[in-house]
């Protein structure tokens, strides 16, 4: 009896060291693994999603696989600051990038008007520009070839660069009802330029001209009134109706703002030609490359003349029909066109913000 009770506390006294064993040993590892946790260096995301993503597969074995796995995190986008792919396609020359810049454009400024005011010698001088291209001859595309369409338009212009504007001049526009809204519908954006005159001295320029080519034409005298003693004005001959400046601004202004309209004195033009072909320049956007430098007098028809860059280029200057000598009128009946003309004057210096001093 007494031996059993010895061996039973032998027993639990075994057990109970055997569990402190066990506890100790278990607490030994447990700390050791945590330490493993902690200090142990966290491995690369690369390393972390291949190990658990499978590696790649045919499409058929994904499809296979697809229940077992867990979708893995889709690569994300380049980022904005990522170089472009190279381009599979060589390098050019850039030839052909030069010849696509290089195109005939539909214009982007037009000289207007008016006939005999000066509008030639505005386009030759600002040809001399090397930011303008300009057509030499005159199309009259908004006046009488106008059903021709813009393409045929278009097609008499010259190759210009993306930087150059390209130009052309036809006086008659300025009296044409019809050309603004046509221009318009070209480009609201389109510059206009109107070089203006004395209209007296104008319409006797215009006379002149005309008399050149047909001298049997009446007197100019005849032609500008209807009734000489009372002074009424034939408004119908056209050298005289071109004067009527303001008249004709009010069908452009319908169409565009008079910032979009320069007006260049032909007076002006010939006395002092840098200062108004500055302000041309100006109102083009242009830089100030047309100084009083490149201009010299023709002394023999008192026309300016623009030097050209380069030594043996000869300059430009007006054409042999500029500058011939105007016939003779009464002094009566110049006063009388001046009487005739000057509250169209005074309107139109008002409309356009320029006193010209024709009085």
């Amino acid at each position: 009896m007494a031996l059993g009770r010895r061996r039973r506390r032998r027993l639990r006294r075994c057990r109970a060291l055997l569990l402190g064993a066990l506890l100790s040993l278990s607490g030994t590892c447990l700390c050791y693994s945590l330490l493993l946790l902690c200090c142990a260096p966290e491995p690369p995301p690369a390393a972390a999603a291949a190990a658990r993503c499978p590696p790649a597969l045919p499409a058929a074995a994904r499809k296979k696989l697809l229940q077992k796995w867990r979708a893995c995190p889709a690569a994300a986008p380049p980022s904005a600051r990522d170089p472009p792919a190279p381009s599979a396609r060589p390098a050019g020359d850039g030839s052909s990038r030069a010849k696509a810049a290089v195109a005939k454009r539909l214009p982007h400024a037009l000289i207007v008007g008016v006939k005999k005011g000066g509008t030639r010698a505005v386009l030759e001088f600002i040809r001399g520009h090397p930011g303008v291209r300009a057509l030499g001859t005159e199309p009259h595309f908004f006046d009488r070839h106008y059903e021709r369409g813009l393409e045929w338009y278009r097609h008499l212009m010259p190759r210009t660069l993306d930087s150059q504007i390209t130009m052309e001049k036809t006086p008659s526009y300025y009296i044409t009802r019809e050309a603004p809204q046509r221009i318009f519908n070209m480009s609201r954006n389109t510059k206009l330029i109107v070089v203006v005159r004395n209209p007296v001295t104008r319409a006797i320029s215009d006379y002149t001209q005309t008399l050149s080519k047909r001298p049997d034409i009446p007197t100019f005298e005849g032609l500008s009134f209807r009734n000489r003693s009372l002074g009424l004005v034939d408004t119908s001959w056209s050298a005289i109706r071109i004067g009527l400046y303001a008249l004709h601004l009010e069908s452009w202004l319908q169409y565009f703002p008079l910032s979009q309209i320069h007006f260049v004195s032909g007076e002006r033009l010939i006395t002092d030609p840098a200062e108004e072909m500055a302000k041309v320049q100006d109102f083009l956007g242009l830089k100030r490359l047309i100084t009083e430098s490149h201009f010299f007098f023709n002394k023999t028809k008192g026309f300016p003349c623009l030097k050209k860059a380069g030594r043996g280029t000869p300059p430009r200057c007006l054409g042999k029909s500029k500058g011939r000598p105007h016939v003779q009128i009464d002094p009566d009946v110049l006063e009388q066109l001046q009487d005739f003309y000057r509250p169209y004057n005074i309107r139109f210096y008002e409309a356009v913000g320029r006193d010209f001093r024709w009085e």
